[in-house]
């Protein structure tokens, strides 16, 4: 067979933790924390379903055509008074790109700024799919830890006396892995920053309209006062992630080079899928909808909360997001959360090991685990299931030492 002579950028592209999770995803008789899916049962099938009908016998040709790569103008239009009456992020649509999913926005935007052996500041943990992307364009990483507090900015600030990012990643709001959110104090300081020492900021909020508790943190984007935020944003979390419709906001002469960029990815997100999207907010479904799984979200990770507390070990400490769809849970620094997947995985649980949202060897005793893909009655079973595992861990180090 003819030897493959790829690229440096594919070598990066590898990452066998999110192969793995699909895997586990595709047994329907694991109970499985690993994917951070949105809930089937709580797809507006039906509502799809009519809108979908009513587009399609209406189709205009146009729909069948090519069109913009910029996206559809009416969803667009929504967007940009959407964005400002909940977000209070005031932009115009010249400024708004449609995306297929916000993680091809997020590819777009790296594509036009980073460069080989150029820096980028990421949260330690983070959202690991993001690391396939930031991988294949060669960079080189400058890891900030978090707390309970989010990103701590100060060390952020410590560390650009000596380095110099040009874009810093944050999912700010309901983090991905851990679920916590950047405080108010730490977002107005994260600007500060970029404006001091002139680095972007790519602010990626799949997870803002999932909340439960607490109040409303603006978003770094309205509080942007100098262009410097770039602004992602998805249907894939509160609608529906097949439909794969997201959106980019940024400043117009940034806006512009994404629309160039993504002509030469993919000509335009798909235009039945961009309908679809904008007639389910035109219609008003968007805010009921929104509701409804946020009731059944709030409901599955107090159940996990609960179970976490039931059957989890002393030693073992856990996040309470007021939002999102993750848990993250640190174990004793001697339990290997790799090893403990693969007994978990026998008795038919799965989760994600911590290791896999890290820069460097971090994160091998905490896991990722998912509340809004799993029942309350599944919850508590498998999360019962791990924390006797964790106890009997336990015990086996306390027996050998």
């Amino acid at each position: 067979m003819t030897e493959l002579h790829l690229s440096k950028r594919v070598e990066g592209m590898y990452n066998p933790a999110t192969r793995d999770i699909m895997k586990l995803l595709e047994k329907p008789e694991i109970i499985s924390f690993a994917g951070g899916f949105p809930s089937a049962d709580g797809f507006p099938v039906t509502e799809i379903k009519l809108l979908a009908g009513d587009i399609l016998s209406h189709i205009e040709a146009e729909t069948l055509q090519y069109s913009p790569t910029k996206g559809y103008r009416a969803l667009i239009k929504f967007l940009a008074g959407w964005l400002q009456k909940g977000k209070n992020i005031h932009t115009a649509e010249d400024e708004i790109q449609i995306t297929s999913g916000s993680q091809q926005g997020l590819d777009l935007a790296c594509k036009l700024f980073l460069d080989e052996g150029d820096q980028l500041a990421v949260e330690n943990p983070t959202y690991l799919s993001a690391f396939q992307i930031f991988n294949s364009y060669q960079v080189s990483y400058l890891p900030i830890p978090c707390d309970e507090r989010g990103m701590q900015v100060d060390l952020l600030e410590t560390a650009l006396a000596t380095h110099k990012p040009k874009i810093v990643y944050t999912v700010a709001t309901f983090q991905n892995p851990t679920g916590i959110s950047l405080n108010a104090e730490r977002r107005e300081k994260l600007l500060y920053l970029a404006d001091k020492h002139d680095f972007l900021i790519i602010e990626d909020n799949p997870y803002g309209e999932l909340r439960y508790d607490g109040e409303e943190l603006p978003t770094l984007k309205s509080l942007d006062k100098s262009g410097r935020v770039i602004y992602l944003g998805s249907f894939s979390k509160t609608i529906a992630p097949g439909l794969r419709v997201g959106y980019l906001v940024a400043r117009p002469e940034i806006a512009d080079k994404i629309t160039i960029a993504k002509q030469a990815v993919d000509v335009h997100t798909s235009n039945l899928s961009q309908q679809i999207i904008y007639e389910f907010c035109r219609h008003g479904y968007l805010e009921p909808h929104l509701n409804k799984i946020c009731r059944e979200y709030r409901k599955k990770r107090d159940t996990m909360l609960n179970a976490l507390s039931a059957y989890f070990p002393a030693e073992v400490k856990w996040t309470h997001p007021e939002g999102g769809l993750f848990i993250w849970a640190q174990l004793p620094a001697n339990i290997d959360s790799t090893e403990l997947l693969q007994k978990a995985v026998s008795r038919g649980v799965a989760f994600v090991p911590g290791n896999s949202f890290f820069v460097g060897n971090s994160g091998y005793n905490a896991m990722r685990l998912n509340f809004s893909n799993t029942s309350p009655e599944l919850i508590d079973k498998g999360i019962n299931v791990i924390g006797q595992l964790i106890k009997e861990m336990i015990n086996e180090t306390i027996l050998s030492a």
